[in-house]
Protein backbone atom coordinates (compact mmCIF):
# COMPACT_ATOMS: atom_id res chain seq x y z
CA UNK A 1 0.00 0.00 0.00
CA UNK A 2 1.35 3.19 -0.67
CA UNK A 3 2.49 5.71 2.06
CA UNK A 4 0.44 8.85 2.86
CA UNK A 5 2.08 11.95 0.60
CA UNK A 6 5.04 9.70 -0.86
CA UNK A 7 6.87 11.34 -3.93
CA UNK A 8 3.63 10.01 -6.21
CA UNK A 9 0.98 11.73 -3.93
CA UNK A 10 -2.02 12.21 -6.30
CA UNK A 11 -0.06 10.80 -9.19
CA UNK A 12 -2.11 7.93 -10.14
CA UNK A 13 -0.78 6.54 -13.54
CA UNK A 14 2.62 6.31 -14.99
CA UNK A 15 1.96 9.67 -17.46
CA UNK A 16 0.74 11.66 -14.26
CA UNK A 17 4.01 10.62 -12.83
CA UNK A 18 6.33 11.52 -16.07
CA UNK A 19 4.79 14.78 -16.59
CA UNK A 20 5.15 15.35 -12.81
CA UNK A 21 8.69 14.52 -12.06
CA UNK A 22 10.47 14.91 -15.40
CA UNK A 23 8.69 18.32 -16.52
CA UNK A 24 6.70 19.78 -13.78
CA UNK A 25 9.15 19.54 -10.51
CA UNK A 26 12.18 20.97 -11.65
CA UNK A 27 10.40 24.30 -12.79
CA UNK A 28 10.97 27.19 -10.89
CA UNK A 29 7.79 29.18 -9.28
CA UNK A 30 6.96 32.27 -10.73
CA UNK A 31 4.51 33.16 -8.10
CA UNK A 32 2.11 36.14 -9.55
CA UNK A 33 0.11 36.51 -6.23
CA UNK A 34 1.70 36.81 -3.11
CA UNK A 35 1.14 38.33 0.16
CA UNK A 36 4.64 37.93 1.78
CA UNK A 37 4.92 41.52 3.33
CA UNK A 38 8.11 43.12 1.04
CA UNK A 39 9.71 44.53 3.97
CA UNK A 40 10.23 41.06 5.45
CA UNK A 41 12.28 40.25 2.51
CA UNK A 42 14.44 42.99 2.59
CA UNK A 43 15.27 42.52 6.18
CA UNK A 44 15.70 38.61 5.54
CA UNK A 45 13.62 37.60 8.44
CA UNK A 46 14.61 34.98 10.36
CA UNK A 47 11.40 33.79 11.89
CA UNK A 48 11.63 32.69 15.88
CA UNK A 49 9.40 29.98 15.40
CA UNK A 50 7.00 28.05 13.03
CA UNK A 51 4.25 29.30 14.82
CA UNK A 52 5.50 33.16 13.41
CA UNK A 53 5.89 31.77 9.55
CA UNK A 54 2.42 29.18 9.64
CA UNK A 55 -0.14 30.97 11.56
CA UNK A 56 0.33 34.63 11.73
CA UNK A 57 -2.06 35.98 9.53
CA UNK A 58 -3.35 32.80 8.08
CA UNK A 59 -6.98 32.64 8.21
CA UNK A 60 -7.32 29.60 6.49
CA UNK A 61 -6.12 27.98 9.49
CA UNK A 62 -7.80 30.38 11.81
CA UNK A 63 -10.94 29.83 10.20
CA UNK A 64 -10.36 25.71 10.79
CA UNK A 65 -9.45 26.05 14.45
CA UNK A 66 -12.84 28.43 14.83
CA UNK A 67 -14.77 25.73 13.69
CA UNK A 68 -12.86 23.37 15.93
CA UNK A 69 -13.95 25.36 18.76
CA UNK A 70 -10.72 26.71 20.08
CA UNK A 71 -10.67 30.49 21.99
CA UNK A 72 -10.01 32.66 20.39
CA UNK A 73 -7.29 33.55 22.76
CA UNK A 74 -5.51 30.88 20.65
CA UNK A 75 -5.91 31.67 17.28
CA UNK A 76 -5.71 35.74 17.20
CA UNK A 77 -5.27 36.28 20.79
CA UNK A 78 -2.68 36.74 23.66
CA UNK A 79 -1.35 33.01 24.25
CA UNK A 80 2.00 32.36 23.51
CA UNK A 81 3.12 30.69 19.98
CA UNK A 82 3.62 27.01 21.34
CA UNK A 83 0.09 27.15 22.97
CA UNK A 84 -1.40 28.44 19.39
CA UNK A 85 0.74 26.04 17.47
CA UNK A 86 -0.68 23.26 20.17
CA UNK A 87 -4.23 24.09 19.48
CA UNK A 88 -2.97 24.46 15.95
CA UNK A 89 -1.91 20.67 15.55
CA UNK A 90 -5.07 20.02 18.02
CA UNK A 91 -7.07 21.00 15.10
CA UNK A 92 -5.31 19.58 12.01
CA UNK A 93 -6.67 15.62 12.13
CA UNK A 94 -9.98 17.36 12.05
CA UNK A 95 -9.43 18.76 8.52
CA UNK A 96 -9.07 15.62 6.97
CA UNK A 97 -11.00 15.96 3.72
CA UNK A 98 -10.06 19.71 3.35
CA UNK A 99 -6.76 20.43 1.62
CA UNK A 100 -5.69 22.27 4.78
CA UNK A 101 -4.68 18.54 5.97
CA UNK A 102 -2.31 17.95 2.89
CA UNK A 103 -0.94 21.32 2.60
CA UNK A 104 -0.09 21.34 6.30
CA UNK A 105 1.28 17.87 5.95
CA UNK A 106 3.21 18.60 2.68
CA UNK A 107 4.85 21.74 4.40
CA UNK A 108 6.58 19.59 6.87
CA UNK A 109 7.55 16.84 4.31
CA UNK A 110 8.86 19.17 1.66
CA UNK A 111 10.70 21.59 3.59
CA UNK A 112 11.39 20.15 6.99
CA UNK A 113 11.62 16.39 6.62
CA UNK A 114 8.94 15.45 8.77
CA UNK A 115 6.99 12.61 7.63
CA UNK A 116 5.29 11.89 11.37
CA UNK A 117 1.67 13.55 11.28
CA UNK A 118 0.78 16.59 13.14
CA UNK A 119 -1.55 16.08 15.96
CA UNK A 120 -1.74 16.68 19.38
CA UNK A 121 1.13 13.60 20.55
CA UNK A 122 3.40 14.80 18.12
CA UNK A 123 2.96 18.77 18.36
CA UNK A 124 5.96 19.68 20.43
CA UNK A 125 8.58 17.57 18.65
CA UNK A 126 7.51 18.53 15.00
CA UNK A 127 7.34 22.50 16.69
CA UNK A 128 10.90 21.72 17.80
CA UNK A 129 12.13 20.18 14.89
CA UNK A 130 10.83 22.97 12.63
CA UNK A 131 12.02 25.23 15.32
CA UNK A 132 15.76 24.22 15.02
CA UNK A 133 15.85 24.49 11.35
CA UNK A 134 14.30 27.80 11.05
CA UNK A 135 17.29 29.45 13.11
CA UNK A 136 19.28 28.47 10.30
CA UNK A 137 20.26 30.66 6.70
CA UNK A 138 18.30 28.44 4.34
CA UNK A 139 15.26 29.08 6.32
CA UNK A 140 15.36 32.84 6.57
CA UNK A 141 12.87 34.28 4.45
CA UNK A 142 15.31 35.09 1.36
CA UNK A 143 16.63 31.20 2.23
CA UNK A 144 13.34 29.56 2.00
CA UNK A 145 12.87 31.27 -1.43
CA UNK A 146 16.16 29.84 -2.89
CA UNK A 147 15.21 26.23 -1.55
CA UNK A 148 11.75 26.83 -3.12
CA UNK A 149 13.57 27.23 -6.30
CA UNK A 150 10.81 30.79 -6.50
CA UNK A 151 12.15 32.55 -9.52
CA UNK A 152 9.13 35.62 -8.94
CA UNK A 153 7.43 37.13 -6.65
CA UNK A 154 4.55 39.34 -7.11
CA UNK A 155 4.16 41.05 -4.40
CA UNK A 156 -0.02 42.91 -3.37
CA UNK A 157 0.54 46.56 -2.57
CA UNK A 158 -1.65 49.65 -2.37
CA UNK A 159 -1.31 52.45 -5.03
CA UNK A 160 0.08 54.69 -2.62
CA UNK A 161 3.03 52.67 -1.11
CA UNK A 162 6.22 53.62 -1.29
CA UNK A 163 8.11 50.56 -2.86
CA UNK A 164 11.18 51.49 -0.78
CA UNK A 165 11.52 47.55 0.07
CA UNK A 166 11.35 46.83 -3.32
CA UNK A 167 13.63 48.75 -4.61
CA UNK A 168 15.99 47.45 -1.25
CA UNK A 169 15.57 44.28 -2.55
CA UNK A 170 16.46 45.16 -6.29
CA UNK A 171 19.95 46.35 -4.55
CA UNK A 172 21.04 43.23 -2.76
CA UNK A 173 21.32 40.95 -5.82
CA UNK A 174 18.72 38.35 -4.33
CA UNK A 175 18.36 36.15 -7.06
CA UNK A 176 14.48 36.21 -7.13
CA UNK A 177 12.92 39.00 -8.69
CA UNK A 178 10.33 40.79 -6.05
CA UNK A 179 8.18 42.73 -7.94
CA UNK A 180 4.97 44.86 -6.76
CA UNK A 181 1.79 44.67 -8.25
CA UNK A 182 -1.67 47.32 -7.94
CA UNK A 183 -3.81 46.22 -5.35
CA UNK A 184 -6.39 49.07 -4.27
CA UNK A 185 -8.98 47.90 -1.99
CA UNK A 186 -8.57 50.85 0.40
CA UNK A 187 -9.75 53.07 -2.92
CA UNK A 188 -12.46 51.05 -2.91
CA UNK A 189 -14.34 51.45 0.08
CA UNK A 190 -15.62 55.24 0.18
CA UNK A 191 -17.36 54.10 3.58
CA UNK A 192 -14.51 54.74 5.86
CA UNK A 193 -13.35 57.05 8.08
CA UNK A 194 -9.73 57.77 7.03
CA UNK A 195 -10.77 57.48 3.35
CA UNK A 196 -10.73 61.23 2.38
CA UNK A 197 -7.22 60.98 4.45
CA UNK A 198 -6.33 57.91 1.56
CA UNK A 199 -7.01 60.08 -1.27
CA UNK A 200 -4.58 62.70 -0.14
CA UNK A 201 -1.56 60.56 -0.63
Amino acid sequence: MTPFLSDDFLLQSETARTLYHQHAAPQPIIDYHCHLPPDQIAQNRQFENITQIWLYGDHYKWRAMRANGVNERFVTGNATDWEKFEKWAETVPYTVRNPLYHWTHLELRRYFGITELLNKDSARRIYDQCNALLQTPEYSVQGLLTKMKVKVVCTTDDPADSLEYHQAIAGQGFGTQILPTFRPDKAMTPEASDYRAYLNK
